[in-house]
């Protein structure tokens, strides 16, 4: 089973579908034994990093987050979710992160011809080939909703970059940990190949 991690932030029901499109069980809990029990968790969310570390901290999530992510069985975080293993965000001032990764959520710098939040379909460059991008091909296409991008400290740790002004790391990976700032259950068969990688993670 696979734990979708439900604090209230986000469409759960849209990753949900997407694994079991693949033909995986797919659970939102918010339930930290049944997290803490499964084969697989992941970490969805959209809205503000400040709200989300709040209702974490409030439910006694963020605990089972950052215990699941030590177990090292596979976690996935996913847009907001990657934001949140960070240590903080210029998004929310002072306010702490789950800081599973070292590093800081930084606002995305606004250039002359780009909107922001970044909305759309954007190429990814791989710099880590294994793990859940796995087996992508040359610059394949992700969907993004998004104002923030990640700074991680150790910069080997990025999987994946992509051009929006400037070069925005968007994937990490860190043996059973991964996580992207795209939205795989909304980037048609790239992201449905993410979670396959992700629902195979681990299996021998």
């Amino acid at each position: 089973m696979i734990a979708i991690i439900d604090y209230g932030a986000g469409n759960l029901r849209s990753v949900q579908k997407a694994l079991e499109f693949l033909g995986a069980q797919g659970e939102i809990t918010k339930d930290r034994q049944k997290i803490l029990a499964a084969d697989r968790a992941i970490l969805p969310g959209v809205g503000a990093f400040g709200d989300a570390m709040l209702r974490l901290r409030q439910s006694g999530l963020d605990t089972a987050v950052t215990d699941f992510a030590a177990s090292g069985k596979p976690f996935l975080g996913i847009c907001l979710g990657l934001q949140l293993l960070f240590e903080e965000s210029e998004e929310s001032p002072g306010v702490k992160g789950l800081g599973i990764f070292q590093g800081k959520i930084k606002k995305i710098p606004g250039k002359e011809g780009l909107k922001i939040p970044h909305v759309g379909w954007n190429q990814l460059e791989i710099t880590q080939p294994e793990g859940v991008l796995r087996g992508l091909g040359e610059s394949p296409f992700v969907y993004f909703v998004h104002s923030y991008y990640m700074e991680p400290q150790n910069r080997d740790l990025i999987a994946a970059v992509t051009e929006y002004g400037i070069r925005l790391p968007v994937a990490v990976q860190k043996g059973n940990v991964a996580a992207v700032q795209f939205h795989p259950e909304k980037s048609g068969d790239t992201g449905l190949h993410i979670l396959r990688n992700f629902i195979e993670m681990g299996e021998v």
